[in-house]
């Protein structure tokens, strides 16, 4: 079984990306793996020649500014380094810049991919998600955040990224038919020092408005209160996120069990989800092979 990684990054440093944490947990479950290396104005691409260069390849791309509505352009980068990956590969392992797998879930991957590998009703793998939010001790855990989202393909290059490239859709427009492992996606686009959080927010709105954003003056932080709910992480973190979850220098004072729900709907949506696993209406980029 061959199995290649891949992923994108452009200014991973400036915006606190934990990009090379991504990388390394991704490293011992696959041959290969492509990172597109974005034109970057910080230390990203220095910061990923200072990897072990065994298992990468490295490909270059100048972003084209015309697909920031909508965050399209997320999804063109990633088709890149999917199309670079290597024909006879079996599986495509996706992983983004702010995600990261815990090396206790690689037997289960492993295990999940061998199995599948020559089942022909299977499109992809899809991983449960835990979302960090305001600091490494909480995650996010209302309706807003996506609890499951395919990241191993089956390796045929008419499965392309989707819209902004959260998930993967046949070419066509097709969802692909997946079958849920039990493994986790760690994802800490959300758990970042505040100002640096703020910085990001700033120019990751650009990738949906077009680049109508205005750049701050002036470094602010991020308000992490408007959140609907969070909850306490009671695992624990992926070995290569160590110490930058050691490294933590803000505090985030919330009431766990204070909530801020819009209205009624979504705390009754909230109570089904908690309590029964069920969530009406939630969207689903995939279809579930049972």
């Amino acid at each position: 079984m061959k199995v290649v990684g891949f992923s994108f990054v452009r200014n991973g440093v400036k915006y606190g990306y934990p990009f090379v944490q991504s990388i390394l947990s991704v490293l011992p479950l696959v041959d290969e793996f492509v990172i597109n290396l974005g034109n970057s104005d910080d230390e990203t691409n220095e910061v990923v020649n200072g990897l072990p260069q065994e298992k990468i390849k490295k490909i270059h791309s100048v972003w084209d500014e015309s697909l920031k509505t909508g965050g399209k352009v997320l999804a063109a980068e990633t088709n890149k380094a999917l199309d670079a990956t290597a024909a006879d590969a079996d599986w495509l392992f996706y992983i983004q810049g702010d995600e990261v797998i815990h090396e206790e879930d690689y037997v289960e991957i492993r295990n999940q991919m061998l199995k599948y590998k020559d089942d022909e009703r299977v499109d992809g793998l899809l991983f449960r998600y835990y979302h960090f939010y305001g600091s490494y001790r909480f995650l996010g855990d209302g309706r807003s955040w996506y609890p499951f989202e395919i990241r191993i393909i089956k390796n045929n290059k008419k499965i392309r990224s989707y819209k902004d490239a959260q998930g993967f859709r046949w070419e066509d427009g097709r969802k692909l038919q997946v079958k849920l492992i039990d493994a986790h996606i760690y994802h800490y686009g959300w758990a970042r020092n505040p100002v640096i959080m703020n910085r990001k927010q700033t120019a990751f709105g650009n990738l949906y408005n077009g680049g109508r954003t205005a750049e701050q003056k002036e470094e602010i932080a991020f308000d992490y209160s408007k959140v609907d709910s969070i909850t306490l992480f009671a695992g624990s973190h992926p070995h290569v996120m160590k110490e930058i979850v050691a490294a933590e220098d803000w505090t985030l004072n919330r009431d766990v069990n204070k909530k801020n729900f819009k209205n009624i709907k979504h705390r009754l949506y909230y109570f089904l989800d908690k309590r029964f696993g069920w969530r009406p209406f939630s969207y689903k980029n995939y279809k579930l092979i049972h």
